[in-house]
């Protein structure tokens, strides 16, 4: 409406001066304005024109050149002061103020203007074009279409790319800032793709940072969703999954924050209102499912922290199965989002997916789960590293799962000694996390016996986790069998062992 406006009145102006227009004069194109959100990009007239009607359907402005260039200048856009140079005014010709005029008319369609004009407009001019029209106050279309016959006549140039791509980001901008309609947004993506404008860049990611840095996060759920239902193309996804698109750069922006459940719960969201989220969006909820785990592990950890050291009072019945429902409901989430990639992805994501799944297990603590994914990655032909395989055989020890035990440490035999030395540490410390101590000393022994040493820590919780248990059960044999295997290989010196029968009232004392 500016637009309309500020042309209305300087066509006033021109009869008040004494000059008539035929009334067939008409607009056969609708415009699209780009609106005026700051005062500070006024648009301004020159009002010392002077003017000679051809006929009634044509006027020409017949303006020395000189002239042309300061009412050029007058329009005081910020886009125009930064391109214009000193340079481009000597080299401005009549056929360009020409083009200005007669695409300003709007009488016929921008294509058959530049057609016609084509040989008397060089490149450098074609562009100014671009850059007037993109101006506040002006017919933005026209820009739009001006651009779409460039490229048709295969005249854009990198320069000139460069130059749309950035008015397009300057009007985007505005739209967000003057805080418009969301669709009011996508309405211009879906025209600058009409027109054939392709970035190096996603214009859809730049809009979502652009809501995301003015903490419009609502309106960037929005827009993505607005994307989504329109079905608006952006880029596909490669062999593994690791391009992305809208509602993945979200879920993106969204753990970069620390908001790992929001990213799971919008993109399961999306999914279940029956929009098509992208392949890549489930991976990266699948990660958010791993870091909200691993970190839902570390405050449960703490608490326990703080239960040992009697800070705070044991955890109730009510509590534990809340804790226990919400690590259930985490994984549920993860296997739900694997489902969709295995059903919809490619059969080259399956690695990928099994790789998460695993992780979303060991930081669960869910020893015999995170086994099969081992297997499963290994039948894809996505090995995991040794250190993964120890790792599951600790919590499987953890939880003394004998069977997945003993599967894990098939081959270890033919391993390196410093390999197997690693495996059986793992494998001890997850008997002692678990309190399983006549297993943890039988696999003390087991070492020795293979010529390796366990580390010194290991072997001190495993004989204070036995001294402890003598205390409750009275049963000596597990400790002093491990005794007498260390004070043989040299690891500990002689030791005496005090024993009260409590029956007969005596002690006895024993040298090891």
């Amino acid at each position: 409406m500016a637009s309309a406006h500020g042309f209305a009145s300087s066509l006033m102006s021109l009869t008040e001066s004494g000059f008539t227009f035929s009334s067939s004069f008409s607009i056969q194109r609708s415009r699209l304005i780009v609106p005026k959100f700051f005062r500070s990009f006024s648009v301004e007239y020159c009002s010392r024109l002077a003017i000679t009607i051809c006929n009634h359907q044509n006027p020409r402005f017949v303006v020395p050149k000189r002239d042309r260039i300061r009412e050029f200048r007058l329009f005081k856009s910020v886009e125009l002061d930064q391109f214009l140079t000193s340079d481009d005014e000597d080299e401005m010709s009549e056929g360009f103020f020409e083009a200005i005029e007669e695409l300003e008319r709007m009488t016929r369609e921008p294509s058959d203007v530049l057609e016609e004009m084509n040989d008397r407009l060089s490149a450098r001019e074609l562009q100014l074009v671009l850059v007037y029209f993109s101006q506040e106050g002006r017919d933005s279309w026209c820009a739009l279409e001006v651009f779409e016959w460039l490229r048709k006549e295969n005249r854009v140039d990198k320069e000139t790319m460069e130059l749309m791509v950035s008015i397009m980001c300057s009007w985007v901008k505005k739209l967000i800032e003057g805080e418009h309609d969301v669709g009011d947004v996508v309405d211009l993506l879906v025209d600058m793709d009409c027109v054939g404008l392709k970035p190096s860049f996603s214009m859809i990611e730049k809009v979502i940072s652009l809501y995301w840095d003015m903490e419009e996060n609502e309106k960037a759920v929005l827009f993505v969703k607005e994307v989504l239902r329109r079905e608006i193309a952006y880029a596909e996804d490669d062999a593994d999954g690791h391009k992305g698109g809208p509602t993945g750069y979200l879920a993106w922006k969204m753990m970069v924050e620390g908001n790992y459940r929001g990213a799971v719960k919008l993109v399961i969201h999306f999914r279940e209102s029956g929009l098509k989220p992208e392949i890549y969006s489930y991976l990266i909820a699948m990660t958010a499912v791993v870091k909200e785990l691993n970190e839902f592990a570390k405050a449960l950890r703490k608490l326990k922290g703080f239960t040992k050291s009697g800070l705070i009072a044991e955890l109730d019945a009510e509590n534990v199965e809340l804790i226990e429902k919400y690590q259930s409901n985490l994984l549920a989430d993860g296997v739900c989002l694997s489902n969709w990639v295995l059903q919809e992805g490619r059969s080259s994501l399956q690695g990928v997916v099994y790789e998460r799944l695993l992780a979303m297990y060991v930081c669960a603590g869910r020893g015999l789960e995170a086994e099969r994914q081992l297997w499963e990655m290994k039948v894809v032909g996505k090995e995991a590293d040794r250190e993964l395989y120890d790792i599951v055989l600790a919590i499987c020890a953890s939880k003394k799962e004998a069977s997945a035990i003993s599967r894990l440490l098939t081959g270890m035999e033919v391993t390196s000694s410093i390999r197997r030395k690693k495996t059986l540490s793992w494998l001890l410390r997850g008997y002692i996390k678990g309190s399983h101590f006549d297993d943890a000393s039988e696999t003390i022994i087991k070492m020795l016996d293979l010529g390796l040493c366990p580390d010194y820590l290991d072997r001190a919780a495993v004989l204070q986790g036995l001294r402890n248990r003598i205390q409750q059960t009275g049963n000596v044999e597990t400790y002093l069998k491990l005794c007498k295997r260390l004070s043989d290989a040299n690891l500990i010196g002689p030791c005496l062992v005090y024993l009260y029968m409590k029956k007969y009232k005596l002690w006895i004392v024993k040298t090891i």
